[in-house]
């Protein structure tokens, strides 16, 4: 073969290899950067990294084209940078206009939390200069924090208007009675319904004061090995009255030989909620049935009624304060709207959730599951039989 075309040859093929391994050690390089993140820059400021690694903040440094320089582990949790990136242009439209001006910029921000589903996290964002070309990004988490504003807004709100109901209701009839005091008929009409508006009114002041009291119970502190045999008991007893009044008998199933941790008498009244609720929307002379059992370290407390049921719309808002499936309906039968928002504080605060499956026309169940206290000793017994016939 002639030796110019070998040499060629040979030349083409060695560089391939060097093409290859430059490839192959960008790749490498690349990837290593993407596990690491953005390795320290050494242009920064004399001491920046060493008061950045304690503020105790989430940070982002980027350069002048808004490449990340460095960026704190909760930068990336926050899903404010990915890789090399600044995700978000709010980000980089505080950081272009600090740039522009050297003023420091501070702004409050809901940003999406990830590139996929809804969730949101909102964020105190400062912007200000760093040195000569960069720029550095604080973000402080202020979801929880914003959260609980609103909760406290929304229920203020809520509280108010719904106080106004059966305040205005009683200065009305108080009205009336004035007006008719020789209507024997009339005086009694009135002074029922002011007996209604009344009971009404309290229950509201009662589960108002009850919220309240949850706000503050410390369960981890406060708590003791609980007999939830012993809860449902006693919750049903306080519940047997309304039950009696409606003709409905209360059917109980079930054991559990587990404790759980907590407050008896929060729980008692979670369960009586839940009870007193499942009475009221339920038709005279039926049954509700309750549940006990203890398996996979669970210890589960199910309430069933056989009333109208509820829409799949309604199951997800029903643990909402002062959501109502139907308010004309819970005016009538005094509901308050609160007592499945209390049943979910307490549950949650004992490490527990409930849950309701329900159909139209078929009824609704409630279940409780609170985490045991010892090892789980059921998980090979078969399941216990429910309460209702």
């Amino acid at each position: 073969m002639d030796p110019l075309v070998v040499g060629i040859v040979a030349g083409l093929i060695g560089l391939s290899f060097g093409a290859f391994g430059v490839l192959a050690f960008r790749a490498s390089e690349r990837q290593r950067q993407l596990l690491e993140g953005p390795a320290q820059d050494p242009g920064l400021p004399d001491g920046a990294a060493d008061v950045l690694s304690v503020l105790g903040k989430a940070f982002v440094v980027v350069d002048a084209i808004d490449g990340v320089v460095r960026a704190s582990p909760a930068a990336y949790a926050y899903g404010l940078v990915r890789g090399h990136t600044v995700v978000h242009r709010e980000l980089l439209q505080m950081t272009a206009k600090v740039r522009g001006n050297g003023v420091i910029l501070e702004k409050q921000l809901e940003l999406p939390r990830g590139p996929v589903g809804h969730g949101t996290i909102i964020v105190s964002v400062r912007a200000a200069v760093l040195g000569d070309e960069y720029i550095l990004l604080l973000a402080d988490d202020r979801t929880e924090i914003t959260r609980t504003e609103r909760i406290r807004n929304d229920f203020v709100a809520n509280v108010s208007h719904e106080l106004k109901t059966p305040v205005g209701a009683i200065s009305l009839l108080a009205e009336a009675l004035e007006a008719s005091p020789d209507d024997e008929d009339a005086v009694r009409r009135f002074a029922q319904r002011m007996h209604k508006e009344s009971s009404r009114l309290a229950a509201l002041v009662q589960d108002i004061i009850e919220l309240s009291r949850l706000q503050g119970a410390d369960v981890v502190h406060q708590g003791r090995a609980v007999d939830m045999n012993e809860v449902v008991a006693d919750a049903v007893d306080r519940s047997r009255l309304a039950a009696e009044a409606k003709g409905i008998e209360v059917k109980v199933g079930g054991h559990s030989d587990a404790p759980v941790f907590g407050d008896p008498d929060l729980l008692t009244n979670a369960l009586r909620n839940l009870i007193d609720n499942a009475i009221r929307y339920s038709p005279e002379n039926t049954k509700v049935g309750i549940g006990v059992r203890h398996r996979d370290g669970l210890v589960s407390v199910s309430v069933t009624d056989v009333g109208e049921g509820l829409k799949p719309e309604d199951q997800e808002r029903v643990f909402e304060r002062f959501y109502r499936v139907d308010a004309a309906r819970s005016r009538r039968t005094g509901g308050t709207g609160l007592g499945l928002s209390i049943v979910k504080h307490v549950v949650e605060n004992h490490g527990g959730e409930v849950t309701v499956w329900s159909q139209l026309g078929k009824g609704s169940t409630f279940t409780i599951r609170l985490p045991d206290m010892q090892e789980n000793d059921a998980a090979a017994r078969p399941p216990e039989q429910g309460a209702m016939a």
